[in-house]
């Protein structure tokens, strides 16, 4: 990211400081994860241009049309919403070095022309994750090992279908000192801090229920993890790595690395890791609840989303 220095003409002494509290708060602005998306579509952006012997940046709406164009004829054709998300990261990437941006529709008749007919050849449709159920559940915990890692495995998946967790939680945001039993000492209370939904990090509050069942309960599952792992008194992430050694890692699991846990959990289980995604859990907990009755409003509640409508699909 540009470095928001170049923005201030040599700041006194006194001021160097606050500039560079400015800088801190400016490469705050996006998620990691966005950014990294945002790299990931402008890496594709820049060898369509490097192929084609075009200019990279600044470049014009003439090629971003090409580019999309390219993108829209592709076998198989990119998903509409993911071309909008290639043209933000083309804007944000002229916009942080001060350039005019080619890839805003709206200042661009012919690009936003393009658009719309790419729309409606493509259409506007957002895949969704195959929901992940109870009887599938059953089957992934079933078939962990009685092992460090294995207690991993249950408790991510228990938890995270029980939690309604999206995977950048379960990777890089839940930390051991989220959690705590109810005054009861029956169900865990979690205080999320943060998550795709709440970049404001206003935090969300909710309670994961013991379950009926001790094989798939997702409180005496975690508690078995946090216990053999050895870090109920060290704090830090909830999920970690554990390496063929029975060493449990110090840092936060990546966010692909959730996906990879429960596709080898899912593949030990019988099932096919790729119909299955992290997602799942979260769509899986969410049609369950549907389907033994509960309202759009209450999923909505209990899964933290916004939008009724995202509910709904």
């Amino acid at each position: 990211m540009q470095e928001l220095q170049s923005y201030f003409r040599a700041p006194g002494p006194d001021l160097s400081n606050l500039v560079a509290q400015a800088e801190r708060f400016y490469k705050a602005s996006k998620a990691p994860a966005t950014l990294a998306a945002f790299e990931s579509d402008l890496a594709s952006f820049r060898a369509f241009t490097t192929q084609n012997n075009l200019p990279y940046l600044p470049s014009t709406v003439e090629i971003v049309v090409l580019y999309v164009s390219s993108l829209a004829a592709a076998d198989p054709p990119m998903r509409y919403s993911t071309i909008r998300r290639r043209l933000f990261a083309i804007s944000f990437a002229h916009r942080r070095r001060g350039l005019e941006s080619p890839a805003v529709p709206r200042n661009h008749f012919v690009l936003r022309e393009v658009l719309a007919g790419i729309r409606r050849t493509l259409g506007t449709a957002q895949g969704v994750a195959a929901p992940i159920m109870t009887d599938q559940i059953r089957r992934i915990v079933a078939a962990c090992p009685n092992s460090l890692l294995g207690k991993r495995d249950r408790s991510l998946v228990l938890f995270g279908f029980a939690a309604r967790s999206r995977a950048s939680e379960l990777a890089s945001i839940l930390e051991v000192g989220d959690l705590s039993l109810t005054p009861d000492g029956q169900h865990l209370y979690i205080r999320l801090q943060r998550s795709k939904a709440d970049q404001d990090q206003a935090g969300r509050d909710f309670v994961v229920f013991r379950g009926e069942h001790p094989e798939t309960c997702p409180v005496r599952a975690i508690q078995a993890w946090i216990e053999a792992a050895g870090i109920s008194q060290t704090g830090g992430p909830l999920f970690r790595a554990v390496n063929r050694h029975g060493k449990v890692g110090a840092n936060a699991l990546a966010r692909r690395s959730i996906s990879k846990i429960l596709k080898a959990a899912a593949a030990r289980a019988g099932l096919d890791p790729a119909e299955l995604s992290p997602h799942g859990l979260r769509a899986g907990m969410c049609t369950t609840a549907a389907l033994v009755g509960a309202t759009e409003m209450v999923i909505a509640s209990l899964s933290g989303h916004r939008s009724v409508a995202t509910v709904r699909r």
